[in-house]
């Protein structure tokens, strides 16, 4: 095997490696939650709901960045990103993204 032919194995191998490591929370789109489950709150009701819908999205986003940073320290040593053991909270992130919006969404309909 040459030495081109080695480089773009070991390019092709460390791509696959990345692929598997756990996303960045400003990179995982909202998942779609429907606003009509706010449709009932009043606009002080869904004032609070925002903040804690924003509240815990930080907390999730924080788990997730932390299973980022892991799998990158993990990647370097043995190749393994810890998350693909551990398992990441990406559909979590996804999740609280969505109720943020249908929230938001809410609010918008009712002129909040």
């Amino acid at each position: 095997m040459n030495t081109l032919q080695k480089s773009l194995l070991s390019g092709l191998i460390f791509s696959l490696i990345l692929a598997g490591c756990a996303s960045r929370p400003e990179s995982i789109s909202a998942s779609h939650v429907s606003h009509e489950k706010y449709g009932a709150n009043t606009c002080s009701e869904l004032a609070v709901l925002r903040a804690d819908a924003r509240i815990d999205l930080q907390t999730i986003s924080s788990k997730q960045n932390s299973k980022a940073n892991w799998d990158a320290v993990s990647v370097w040593f043995t190749l393994i990103p810890a998350s693909q053991l551990t398992g990441d909270v990406e559909a979590a992130v996804a999740s609280a993204k969505g109720e943020i919006e249908a929230i938001e969404t809410a609010q918008s309909i009712k002129d909040c």
